[in-house]
């Protein structure tokens, strides 16, 4: 694997990352303490459709919990998305349909190749022994569920997920139909009740099928981005509490588990995630 010094800012050190897989290039970012204290938890990120790595919603969350509560993020590109195309500035509604193309086409093979990329770069990651093996979260909406579901059910590690922005539909329903149930980890799942991507009904049958007893839905008005900047402190908060063992780590402000906090300066107005 392959690390690259990218700077640090505030505390966060970011570094960007390739590593071969089968064959494929698997481009990330990384966002660690800039002086950590041992082994720290790990959160993957899952970006959206059209999106990338560098996503600003990915970004933001993940400068939060290294700031916030000493942990670490990781970013991949998904298929057809970021340093995968080779473009320097790709449309994205062009991603948008390469993307819908390929899961049509590919279905379960592109979904069993992308488990395959988190997987190896985790492993990658284990290696170094900056990062605690055992604490090991997801956060992905939408593409990042229609890709997290099935990596969060086969990756023993995870102690905890947010997924949400999607539903039991698509070319690979019956592959989320399987793998729901193997969610086993505390899980926040969030929908937009007018969601013209994936139908609300769609989405409540997702988390019904999930198998872990511990789980909870937040649902919000509007369309598929308007996603409101709360759910960015309810996530990390969710995370951190997950992951750093009932809250205890450098920030135990469970405030914004609620509504009334403020959002920090790495939030955005709303969490676009298409």
């Amino acid at each position: 694997m392959e690390l690259v010094e990218l700077g640090q800012e505030r505390g966060v050190r970011t570094r960007h990352l390739r590593l071969s897989v089968e064959g494929r290039a698997v481009p990330g970012l990384l966002w660690t303490p800039a002086a950590p204290k041992g082994p720290v938890p790990l959160v993957a990120l899952g970006h959206g459709a059209s999106r990338d790595k560098g996503q600003d919603v990915v970004v933001a969350l993940a400068r939060r919990l290294v700031r916030h509560h000493g942990m670490a993020a990781l970013a991949i590109d998904g298929p057809v998305h970021g340093e995968r195309r080779g473009e320097a500035h790709p449309v994205p509604q062009v991603v948008f349909l390469e993307f819908a193309q390929r899961w049509a086409a590919e279905g379960e093979a592109m979904t069993d190749q992308m488990v395959a990329d988190w997987r190896a770069v985790l492993d990658a990651l284990a290696a170094l022994g900056e990062f605690d093996p055992e604490r090991l979260g997801y956060w992905g909406l939408s593409m990042g569920t229609i890709l997290g579901v099935p990596l969060v059910a086969a990756e023993p590690r995870m102690r905890a997920a947010v997924l949400g922005l999607c539903g039991l539909t698509g070319p690979t329903r019956d592959r989320l139909a399987v793998d729901a149930p193997r969610v086993t980890v505390p899980t926040l799942f969030l929908v937009q009740w007018d969601d013209e991507l994936f139908p609300r009904d769609s989405a409540f049958a997702l988390f019904a099928a999930l198998g872990t007893p511990d789980k909870r839905l937040h649902a919000h008005p509007g369309a598929h981005g308007a996603v409101p900047a709360e759910e960015l402190d309810g996530a990390e908060a969710f995370l951190a509490w997950h992951l750093l063992g009932g809250g205890q780590g450098p920030s135990q402000d469970r405030s914004c588990i609620g509504p009334g906090r403020q959002p920090s300066e790495d939030a955005t107005s709303r969490t676009s995630t298409t």
